[in-house]
């Protein structure tokens, strides 16, 4: 079994060590490749600085670079008695390379380390639930146009209040989405910043040139204070989620309308038949599993960012340990919210709507409102309109006109789509994935 980076004389008890690694391994295998790829640009640094001969450099940087490769080809474990990926890959590079695979560690600690790989998972995730963001607003815009002539009623209350239509239903989750997007790409410049460099949280007395790790990885800037870098620990993957919470909500919210709706009390909508599932003992039974299912899963991930504080609420500066233990539903929520999304755009792009839900008389009454702005604009007091309309549904006299002329900005006849695509395309583009696209293709000699 091979020793601990860190192991001197002494041996780790066998259950210490089974209860500080935990899932570490398993979680470390979300990072792998981007451990390689901050390595790459710390040997390169290390190089400039005189800490690695230009040889050294060429031949790490070839042995990374093939380490890269496996783990990209699914050939990458970390071994049995092996803590974590930085712990694998430097005995990857020793074992192939000799002494030389252990200098790759000069002027960092594995708290930095994991910093900077946690940061650079973390925006490459994030650029992945963007574009499936991206997909789902544009079919929530698609079918906002596709039905915006066709009425359904608005609730207050649970009470059927005034009309509403599909197309606002559909636009209201796709400028959620919108405003939702501008959160995310807060989360992602605090992302962002390269940690590399403080090393324990305290720096080095090796001359470390932060600014060419910043720019070897596609970082927008450095973090610049060192014990502040360590204490982005924590804060940072609770930003994050709770940006991701805030979609989460916006998607529960549409989830929990669906199952209402799809309800045949409701029978606003139909849901594809094949995401739906039926009765071991009702046969005419087509439950909606998949929006039940993205509800509560969404309501999980609106939980995360408490659980990330009620871990680092009462640490005091510096690292520790504690701080192991957010990985371990941190990593896995971005493969969760991505699936989420993706089953979501696949059903709402299916969702029929009932074009003939008005003929139903039980709707008559939110017509009221349109009555009493009628005689309103015919010049009769508002309070006296609607008196008069009031009078009327009690007297049993009232008789809707089913038709609405709503004008103004995001109302019912000018949803103001085009608008709201604005808003988001211009958050969309304010995200530079491309810079860290090109930096790891330099890094990795593409």
């Amino acid at each position: 079994m091979a020793s601990k980076l860190w192991e001197k004389t002494v041996k780790l008890d066998h259950d210490v060590e089974k209860y500080t690694v935990g899932r570490d391994r398993e979680m470390d295998m979300y990072l792998a490749r981007y451990d390689v790829l901050g390595s790459l640009a710390h040997i390169a640094m290390l190089e400039s600085i005189g800490l690695l001969t230009a040889s050294e450099l060429a031949t790490l940087t070839a042995a990374l670079r093939e380490i890269y490769a496996e783990i990209e080809a699914g050939k990458f474990e970390i071994e049995d008695g092996i803590e974590d990926v930085h712990s694998e890959v430097e005995l990857l590079l020793t074992q192939r390379l000799g002494d030389v695979g252990k200098k790759i560690h000069s002027g960092r600690s594995r708290n930095d380390q994991v910093l900077v790989d946690l940061r650079l998972f973390t925006r490459s995730e994030l650029e992945d639930v963007v574009m499936h963001m991206t997909t789902l607003f544009k079919t929530l815009q698609a079918q906002s146009e596709r039905y915006k002539h066709v009425l359904m009623p608005g609730y207050t209350h649970l009470q059927v209040a005034m009309p509403s239509s599909f197309g606002l239903w559909f636009g209201a989750y796709a400028e959620s989405l919108a405003d939702d997007l501008v959160v995310l790409k807060a989360a992602y410049d605090v992302t962002n910043r390269n940690p590399l460099g403080s090393a324990a949280g305290y720096g080095s007395s090796f001359p470390l040139d932060r600014e060419m790790t910043t720019r070897l990885l596609g970082f927008a800037s450095v973090d610049y204070n060192v014990v502040y870098a360590q204490m982005g620990r924590g804060k940072t993957e609770r930003i994050v989620s709770a940006a991701i919470a805030n979609v989460a909500a916006t998607i529960s919210k549409l989830a929990m309308d669906a199952c209402l709706f799809n309800c045949q009390n409701f029978a606003f909508i139909k849901l594809p038949d094949e995401y739906t599932t039926g009765s071991s003992i009702m046969p005419h039974k087509k439950n909606p599993d998949v929006f039940e299912l993205t509800r509560a899963r969404c309501n999980r991930l609106q939980a995360l960012p408490y659980q990330i504080t009620m871990i680092t609420s009462n640490l005091p500066v510096g690292y520790f340990r504690d701080l192991q233990l957010i990985k371990e539903e941190f990593l896995p929520e971005f493969d969760e919210i991505k699936a989420i999304l993706s089953m979501v755009n696949a059903m709402v792009s299916q969702i029929k709507v009932n074009e003939h839900l008005l003929d139903d008389p039980r709707y008559d009454l939110m017509f009221s409102v349109e009555e009493v702005n009628r005689l309103a604009a015919q010049g009769m007091p508002f309070r006296d309109a609607y008196k008069k309309v009031g009078l009327d549904i009690e007297a049993g006299r009232f008789t809707p006109v089913k038709e609405v002329h709503h004008t103004h900005e995001g109302s019912i006849g000018n949803l103001c789509n085009d608008r709201i695509a604005s808003l988001y395309r211009s958050t969309l583009e304010s995200f530079d994935f491309d810079s860290y696209h090109k930096a790891f293709d330099k890094l990795l000699g593409k």
